[in-house]
C-alpha cells in the first residue's frame, strides 16, 4: 500500500508541474501523514543529514571545474584537438563531435554541461557545411549521456554515497563501457554520412597540427591525471575534485590566459547555483528516503519482483524497463537518489554484482536526459540549434536506438563490464 502511495503521489505531482525539490518534500509529507508519524522535525533535520555528507563535497568541485573549463579556452582546445585526430575523414565534424564527446565527458562529468559547450562550438560549423540540423543536434546530444557514465562522474558520486558504494570502483566501471558507447556512435555516424550524402573533411598543415597538439594538452592531460591519481591512490574522489578544480584555473589562468578574474567570478556563480539546486534534491530526497525505509517500501518492492528473485537476467530487464520509464518523466539525479535505495535491497538478495548494477541504472537513467518529455539535453541543443523538438528527436533516433542496444548487451554480457573492472582495479 505505502509503496502504491508513494509513487501515485510522487507522478502525481510531476505532471502538475511542480519543482522536484516540492515534490520531493510533499512525498514525505503524504508518508508521514500515512504512516501516523506526524514529527515537524523529522524532515529538516533528516535533509541536513542528507547534505551533511563528506563524498559529497566532490560534487561542488567537479562543477565549479566544469565551470572553468568552459569560459577557460578547454571547450574550443578540444574541439580543435578531435578535428585534429579525425576530422580529415569524410563527415570529419560528425566524427569530431563523438570524440569530443568522450574527452569533455572525462573533463566535466555533466550531460548538460557537455550537450551546452559542444553544441554552442560545434553547431554552427555543421550549419555552415550543410548538416541537416536534427542529424548535428543529434550526433552532440546522444554522445552527451557520456557525461554520467565516464569519470569523473557526479551521479556516480550521488550514487556511491546513496549506497555505500566505493566511488573509484564506479568510476572505473564506466570507463570501458562508455568508450564502447562512443564507439558506437563513431559506426551509426560512419553509416548516416553515406545516407546524408555529407562530404567536409578538416585538413591542417604541420605547423597547425603541433600546436593545436600543444594547446590541447594540458586539457587532455587533467581525466589522465585525475584518473590515475584515484585509482593508485593518491587522492580520493573528493580531493580528486578539488585538483580538477585548482588544475582548471592554473591551466586556464597561467596557461592560456583567457580567464579573466571576472569571469572568475562569474564561473564561482554559476558552479554555486548548480551546486545548490543538487544539494537541495539531495537533502529533499534524502528526507522521504527516511520514510521509504521507514514504510519498508525497499521491503514490497522486493516482494513484488520474488518471482524473478533465482532469474537475475529477467530481474535487470524487469528493472531496467521501470528505470527507463522513470527516466523520461523525471531527471537523472531525483532518480538516482529515489530509486537506488529502492533497488539495491533487491539486487543484493539476487547476488548481482552492485557495482555492475550501478553501471546499468546510471547508464539507463543518463538514457533519459535525451528522451521526451522531460529530456533536458533535447532542450538545451533545440534552444541553441534553435529547431524544433521533433526534427532533433527524427535526427537523434538512430543514435538513441544504438545507445539502448548497448544497454541491453551490458545486461545479457556483464563480462563486458566487469572484466575491465578486474583489469583497471
Amino acid at each position: 500500500m505505502e509503496l502504491a502511495i508513494f509513487l501515485v503521489s510522487l507522478f502525481l505531482l510531476l505532471f502538475l508541474g511542480i519543482p522536484i525539490c516540492l515534490v520531493l518534500v510533499l512525498c514525505s509529507v503524504v508518508l508521514m501523514y500515512h504512516s501516523g508519524m506526524w514529527d515537524s522535525m523529522i524532515i529538516p533535520q533528516a535533509m541536513l543529514d542528507g547534505a551533511n555528507n563528506y563524498p559529497l563535497m566532490a560534487i561542488p568541485f567537479f562543477v565549479f571545474a566544469g565551470e572553468i573549463m568552459a569560459v577557460g579556452g578547454l571547450s574550443e582546445r578540444v574541439v580543435r584537438l578531435a578535428q585534429l585526430l579525425i576530422g580529415r575523414v569524410r563527415g570529419g565534424l560528425g566524427y569530431a563531435a563523438v570524440v569530443s564527446s568522450v574527452i569533455f565527458a572525462g573533463l566535466m562529468g555533466s550531460s548538460v554541461g557537455e550537450a551546452a559547450a559542444l553544441g554552442g562550438l560545434l553547431l554552427p560549423m555543421m550549419a555552415q557545411v550543410g548538416y541537416k540540423p536534427g542529424r548535428a543536434g543529434g550526433v552532440i546530444a546522444s554522445g552527451a549521456i557520456l557525461g554520467p557514465i565516464i569519470p569523473p562522474s557526479t551521479n556516480f558520486i550521488l550514487l556511491g554515497t546513496t549506497v555505500s558504494l566505493s566511488i573509484t570502483k564506479l568510476f572505473m566501471i564506466g570507463l570501458i563501457p562508455g568508450l564502447l558507447i562512443g564507439l558506437a556512435l563513431l559506426c551509426v555516424w560512419f553509416v548516416i554520412v553515406r545516407v546524408d550524402g555529407y562530404n567536409d573533411r578538416v585538413v591542417f598543415t604541420r605547423q597547425e597540427s603541433v600546436r593545436i597538439l600543444m594547446d590541447a594538452l594540458p586539457a587532455f592531460m587533467m581525466p589522465v591525471l585525475l584518473l590515475g591519481g584515484i585509482r593508485f591512490g593518491f587522492f580520493t574522489p573528493t580531493e580528486g575534485g578539488a585538483f580538477a578544480a585548482v588544475y582548471a584555473i592554473v591551466v586556464c589562468t597561467l596557461y592560456y590566459r583567457e580567464l579573466s578574474f571576472r569571469e572568475l567570478l562569474r564561473a564561482c556563480a554559476r558552479a554555486a547555483r548548480t551546486t545548490s539546486v543538487v544539494m537541495l534534491i539531495v537533502a529533499t530526497a534524502t528526507a522521504v528516503g527516511w520514510f521509504i525505509t521507514a514504510a519498508q517500501i525497499p521491503m514490497q518492492m522486493a516482494s513484488f519482483f520474488e518471482p524473478l528473485i533465482d532469474k537475475p537476467v529477467l530481474l535487470l530487464l524487469a528493472i531496467n524497463v521501470f528505470l527507463f520509464a522513470a527516466g523520461m518523466v523525471m531527471d537523472l539525479t531525483p532518480n538516482v537518489l529515489i530509486f537506488a535505495p529502492v533497488f539495491y535491497p533487491l539486487i543484493q538478495q539476487a547476488g548481482i554484482d552492485p557495482y555492475y548494477f550501478g553501471l546499468l541504472f546510471i547508464l539507463n537513467l543518463g538514457l533519459g536526459v535525451i528522451t521526451p518529455p522531460v529530456g533536458t539535453v533535447l532542450y538545451v541543443i533545440c534552444g541553441i540549434g534553435n529547431m524544433g523538438i521533433g526534427r532533433l528527436i527524427r535526427g537523434l533516433l538512430p543514435f538513441l536506438l544504438v545507445e539502448v542496444l548497448i544497454l541491453f548487451l551490458l545486461l545479457f554480457f556483464p563480462s563486458l563490464s566487469l572484466v575491465p573492472l578486474k583489469w583497471l582495479m
